[in-house]
């Protein structure tokens, strides 16, 4: 019984600790949590091809830095392909962070989707330049614009 009670104490704790996005979902919003804290958000579900690992994703992006403070979670702004041209990335092969090789997997074309990706999944201890800080969880909201 003790430890009944101790796991359902765990279990809402961890739901707690979650972005508030991630912790609610509508009928138009699906939320997982998948591999070391990776969230996913489907915004919207596409209705053409999925996409799977050895693909080549085309997308359009937009990351920011979390802050649990800001409006929808979303701090300082550190990149976006909107308004310079798609960024297209093989999934899978680590030429992209984990968070998304393992996040945009199952997407379909015309498919909108929100990830919070963990500092382990993104750049780490290491921080990438001046615009993202060591030890950030990133924000980025992908479309799925084609799949080859």
């Amino acid at each position: 019984m003790r430890s009944r009670l101790l796991a359902a104490l765990l279990s809402l704790l961890a739901i707690s600790a979650l972005p508030a996005q991630a912790q609610t979902s509508t009928s138009a919003e699906e939320s997982s949590i998948i591999n070391n804290g990776l969230q996913k958000l489907d915004v919207k579900t596409g209705s053409g091809k999925e996409l799977q690992s050895g693909n080549i994703a085309v997308v359009h992006y937009t990351g920011w830095i979390y802050d649990s403070f800001a409006p929808r979670e979303r701090g300082p702004q550190f990149d976006s392909s909107v308004g310079r041209g798609v960024f297209s990335f093989p999934v899978g092969t680590g030429k992209v962070i984990k968070g998304w090789d393992q996040g945009v997997v199952g997407m379909k074309v015309g498919g909108k989707r929100t990830l919070i990706v963990p500092s382990e999944m993104a750049y780490g201890a290491r921080g990438a330049g001046a615009m993202i800080p060591p030890h950030s969880t990133l924000i980025f909201d992908i479309e799925l614009l084609d799949v080859r």
